[in-house]
């Protein structure tokens, strides 16, 4: 079964014949399988990644990592920085979504403990890359995020009550003997949890203070840990005050923070991973004796005679020798309608093979394959993203030392020239950290992010990057891919069709999977037409379907040339003979045409004209044939637009709209579009895209129309400037606080209630944002 088109439209795949970029070469690849096991990890010790470094075809040492411990912009800044200080180190990147490390350099194999070494020196374990253990790496720690923000919510609610009791006795002349039992109470619910629940915090604070370098962590860590110490000093001695409560409130609302974060990044995780995966297997190889071998698909070598059978998933790049089929380019090209294969015809790695077997001659296997050079833009995209820094980063670089130098200011200055004695001005140095305490600057963007994404999802899209909706307020320019975006990405049959022809069509159409077979079949029963299938139908792959009358006639459904008709055939004056069509030849009658198009989604155009007033740039790029995409940007008045796109004609297309300065949302389906999803400043893709898409993108939205777009853009330019205004809220409070603090005249149960206050101030503006209509 196949579509007709128009002549630029057959070389649709054989556009993506380009020359991939320089791998290594086949034996280098094959000295370190990829499932090779992964030593454990000894104690302490630098594992020996020796022998996991293979030779690139430059000469080169290359080496990929799995780097533990990273949390940020600045980790990645930090390790690209001290590797690239070495001499022989050629290129160094981090990509903050996978934990990879590429690592390339001039030298001997031996070469790689060195700078595994001077990893480790900065804090940072770093083991060979496995993604195996990068995922249970991940589920471990959102398993023990996940359960100290249990212990410190639970903690947090019991401390509350009893603290409750304590405050209302400072009023009610509550005895001593039975506040310092509520104390002890208190204590010894806290203090457990403190320690169990507080192990992220303390762990990524001892490391970084190890390696003589500051973290968000360090003063969160010495707030809980002083608070808890002056409160237990406090409860020993018999004190008015003690300040349980407020070292777990903090613990809880930063474990909620942490755990928002750590989720959105593990669903972030790479497509490329994902990708790698459609050319594994095995393959069927034709020996020269005529023998069928299975081999593995990486020890395949170019010049070999392949059989890729019905149904089975091409895992080379190569030419069909023999044979004639139908190819599912879709994973490829974006085009939803199979296309043609026959003799001579150029084919991918990844496509799905439809009707029937072919043979193929090998010319490019493992890392020379289109599908690679997808996996290598993949790559190349996504790390370039993943050292952006967001917000709470840059604000998180000045905001630790700061914290730091004041609560030590405030102690020494109290104790040596105050006059005053160490757990008096300890006392205040304390309040200082409390009071300074980054709980509102920690909920800033956690709270406008939890409101947010849960909005959204109300509205049917999922948020799956931490950083998304920032990225997202600033975008200025919407990249749109054709095929299952802009359109349904389901062929339908255009009005005028004959009911009597159209039934006759589907009796014949029923037998057939094809997609205009299956449209024909749709039209049928939306028109409440029954028909009864022909029995006996032959299905021609490539062609169409026929079958035998009784007569010995033959009734045909298929292209126009198999049906016998030349081109410039016509069903009637005015017939559009552009795009998909299928012709129903019958004896004795008129030949038939059966026209069919992709039905642009309900509010298409809608939604274009609402970027556009709103001052976005949009654009068009499709893999489509150039007819069918001017037709699509002349509908919807897209005036920029590019047709017969490559996957790297998309990622080079949105690198020059960087270049001049622009933000880009691409919102694509196919894994085409996948380089390009991740190349974007940011990205949307429909659920109803493939695997790949939906993991490279940062936002995926659900339905046929595109209303969430709008929604998403208009949801993340209003968090946008609600995180704007609780910045300047918790800053705000620091400015009229601190300096009560440091005069010593607030004490730590008053620095508490005003921290707690700073935060519920934060979390009530963020709610502003689930109350906004649009």
């Amino acid at each position: 079964m196949s579509c007709c088109k128009s002549a630029g439209a057959h070389s649709a795949v054989i556009a993506l014949d380009q020359p991939a970029a320089p791998a290594p070469d086949a034996a280098a690849r094959r000295t370190v399988p990829e499932a090779e096991p992964l030593p454990d990890k000894d104690e302490g010790a630098a594992p020996d990644v020796a022998r996991f470094v293979r030779e690139a075809s430059d000469g080169l040492s290359e080496l990929n990592l799995m780097i533990e411990g990273i949390h940020c912009g600045g980790c990645v800044k930090k390790i690209e920085g001290r590797l690239n200080r070495e001499p022989d180190v050629r290129h160094a990147r981090v990509n903050m979504t996978t934990r990879r490390l590429s690592l390339r350099w001039q030298g001997p194999a031996s070469r790689g403990n060195d700078l595994v070494a001077a990893v480790a020196d900065l804090g940072y374990a770093a083991v060979p890359y496995d993604p195996a253990r990068l995922g249970a790496a991940d589920a471990r720690g959102e398993r023990e995020l996940l359960r100290a923000m249990a212990v410190a919510g639970f903690a947090a609610a019991n401390v509350m009550l009893l603290s409750v009791s304590v405050w209302a006795g400072h009023f009610e002349g509550m005895g001593e003997t039975t506040r310092t039992l509520l104390h002890w109470f208190s204590a010894l619910i806290a203090l457990p949890a403190i320690v169990y629940a507080g192990r992220p915090f303390f762990r990524s604070a001892l490391g970084a203070l190890a390696h003589r370098r500051t973290n968000m962590d360090v003063p969160i860590s010495l707030a809980i840990v002083l608070a808890s110490a002056m409160s237990l000093w406090e409860t020993m001695r018999g004190g008015p005050h003690a300040y349980f409560d407020s070292a777990v409130m903090l613990l809880f609302f930063l474990l909620v923070g942490r755990d928002l974060d750590s989720r959105a990044r593990g669903k972030a995780r790479s497509a490329a991973e994902r990708l790698l995966a459609l050319r594994r297997g095995s393959v069927a190889v034709l020996r020269s004796d005529g023998r069928q071998e299975t081999l593995p698909a990486e020890d395949v070598e170019t010049g070999m005679r392949v059989l890729v059978a019905a149904g089975e998933r091409v895992a080379v790049d190569g030419r069909i020798l023999a044979g004639q089929s139908e190819l599912d380019a879709s994973l490829i090209n974006g085009e939803t309608l199979p296309q043609p294969a026959r003799k001579g015809d150029r084919v991918f790695a990844g496509t799905l093979n439809i009707a029937a077997p072919l043979t193929i001659e090998v010319d490019a296997v493992g890392e020379d394959t289109l599908l690679a050079e997808i996996v290598r833009l993949m790559e190349v995209a996504e790390q370039r993203r993943a050292r952006y820094v967001d917000l709470a980063d840059r604000v998180a670089r000045f905001y630790a030392p700061a914290v730091h130098s004041l609560a030590a200011g405030a102690f020494l200055g109290w104790w040596l020239l105050g006059g005053l004695a160490w757990q008096q001005s300890l006392l205040i140095a304390v309040a200082v950290l409390i009071i300074t305490c980054p709980c509102a600057l920690g909920l800033a963007v956690p709270a406008v992010q939890v409101i947010a994404s849960g909005r959204l999802m109300r509205r049917g899209t999922l948020l799956k990057s931490g950083s998304a909706l920032e990225r997202m307020a600033r975008a200025d320019t919407v990249v749109f891919d054709k095929t299952g975006t802009l359109t349904l990405g389901r062929p339908e049959i255009e009005a005028g069709a004959d009911d009597e022809a159209l039934a006759q069509a589907a009796r014949l159409a029923a037998a057939s999977r094809h997609p205009l077979a299956r449209a024909v079949s749709r039209a049928c029963r939306e028109r409440n037409l029954e028909v009864e299938p022909f029995e006996d139908v032959r299905e021609v792959p490539g062609c169409g379907l026929s079958v035998e009358l009784s007569d010995g006639d033959e009734i045909r459904l298929g292209n126009r040339r198999w049906c016998g008709l030349s081109e410039d055939t016509a069903a009637g004056e005015d017939a559009e003979i552009d795009g998909p069509e299928l012709w129903l030849v019958r004896p004795g009658r008129e030949p038939v045409r059966f026209g069919f198009s992709d039905p642009l989604r309900p509010d298409a155009a809608q939604t274009v004209s609402w970027l556009r007033r709103r001052g976005f740039d949009v654009h068009l790029l499709s893999g489509d044939r150039r007819s069918a995409v001017a037709r699509v940007a002349a509908e919807l008045g897209i005036e920029d637009w590019q047709a017969e796109c490559a996957p790297a004609d998309k990622v080079a297309r949105l690198e020059a709209l960087a270049a001049e300065g622009r933000k880009v949302l691409m919102v694509g389906d196919g894994l085409n579009d996948a380089p390009a999803l991740a190349a974007a400043s940011v990205s949307m893709s429909p659920a109803s895209a493939v695997d790949i898409s939906q993991t490279a993108a940062d936002a995926v939205f659900q339905g046929s129309r595109l209303a969430p777009v709008r929604e998403a853009l208009t949801v993340s330019r209003r968090a946008g400037r609600l995180v704007g205004q609780n910045f300047t809220l918790a800053f705000g409070y620091n400015v009229i606080t601190v300096p009560i603090a440091l005069a010593g005249l607030v004490t730590p149960l008053i620095a508490a209630v005003a921290m707690s206050a700073s935060s519920l101030l934060v979390t009530g503006n963020a709610l502003r944002l689930a109350r906004t209509r649009d």
